[in-house]
């Protein structure tokens, strides 16, 4: 007989305080066949659960290497995704809650993208000259086109490897959706901004001229992550008036401005371990999400280290906060009685080919 589903009502009804038992109670039951992994833009209350925290990449190599029966990603639909892509079919990748997706990713869906590609056609060769890059950021239809394509992944922290790599293979690269760690990484390795042109994918060519096109190096799709466009060059400009020895720490999907106006810029690992060696007086205005800031102004208080927000504004990932303890508690004791919700599955045809290109991407080490 198929197992009951548990109602997810009797849970939202919880408080996070009687979710938060009923999750410690569930995790010492499933013991070593669960493994909770938390990105580090979650909610105080999900994140403490997380048996392995990290960014993109981190959580990426961790879900591959994992044993246990049942993972659940505490992140958002993407990741999930990524999770089962890498993790063998006899295992079971979980999202608390479907809501949980990524305004970034959806900017770039595979009609627009096939769509870009075969307007490309009429001014040059793509499979010849353009190798496709997509950020870990994206659905994974793209991911497999990229593989189709003899493109890669990338995140945050790989991005200079991975263009490396691209640019050795064909002239171009088409790098979506967030057009700002391609644009910063771009410029990182010396190619000028006018090399660099936006993709419109509202518009037929992208917006784009015959001679655009042939003239770039870089072809960077129009996306922008929700949160990182929050901030602004004048948040920095206060803070140095304010604190002219201070430092300024930024994550690659701000603007190409603000990143410039910067001290340091890289992923959410990387601002994590600078500020973590940071000297003790010291101050740091730090662009990235809300909940990784306040929790690393929590931790580097004692130690004399000042983590400020950059934006004067609440910047939260909206999408991550929609794992709650509540749906946590509800997925946890749902597996318990034997009832899987929430399941991510990737079809195989779509699995395969984007498997090939994040297995490249997990080749690149910075």
């Amino acid at each position: 007989m198929a197992a009951t589903a548990l109602a997810l009502d009797t849970f939202t009804a919880l408080s996070d305080q009687q979710c938060d038992a009923r999750i410690h109670a569930a995790k010492r039951a499933l013991g070593d066949r669960l493994m909770i992994l938390g990105h580090h833009y979650q909610r105080d209350e999900v994140f403490a659960h997380a048996d392995v925290s990290g960014d993109s990449l981190k959580l990426s190599a961790m879900a591959a290497e994992s044993e246990a029966e049942y993972i659940v990603f505490c992140g958002v639909h993407f990741m999930a995704e990524v999770a089962d892509i890498l993790t063998r079919d006899d295992q079971v990748v979980i999202l608390p809650d479907l809501a949980a997706g990524c305004s970034m990713a959806d900017m770039a869906n595979l009609r627009n993208v096939r769509r870009a590609w075969a307007e490309l056609q009429s001014v040059l060769n793509p499979d010849e000259q353009v190798t496709p890059v997509t950020y870990i950021n994206s659905a994974a239809d793209l991911k497999a086109f990229c593989g189709e394509h003899g493109g890669i992944v990338c995140t945050s922290s790989n991005a200079r490897g991975v263009l490396d790599w691209a640019f050795s293979r064909r002239e171009k690269v088409l790098f979506f959706p967030d057009q700002h760690l391609g644009r910063n990484t771009g410029y990182d390795m010396g190619i000028p901004l006018e090399d660099m042109v936006v993709w419109d994918f509202m518009l037929p060519m992208g917006g784009l001229t015959p001679e655009q096109i042939r003239g770039a190096r870089m072809i960077l799709w129009k996306g922008f992550c929700s949160v990182h466009q929050m901030f602004q060059p004048a948040h920095i400009d206060r803070f140095r008036e304010a604190n002219p020895n201070g430092f300024v720490i930024s994550h690659p999907e701000n603007s190409f401005e603000v990143c410039q106006k910067s001290d340091f810029v890289g992923s959410t690992e990387t601002i994590l371990k600078t500020v973590r060696a940071a000297e003790p007086g010291t101050h740091w205005l730090v662009g990235t999400e809300l909940n990784l800031v306040n929790r690393l102004h929590d931790e580097m208080k004692p130690k004399g280290v000042t983590v400020q927000f950059m934006s004067p504004t609440v910047c939260m990932c909206s999408t991550m906060f929609r794992t709650d303890p509540q749906h946590l508690a509800w997925t946890l004791e749902s597996i318990q009685a034997g009832e899987v919700v929430n399941r991510i599955q990737v079809a195989p045809e779509v699995a395969k080919p984007a498997k090939a290109a994040l297995d490249l991407m997990l080749s690149i080490t910075r």
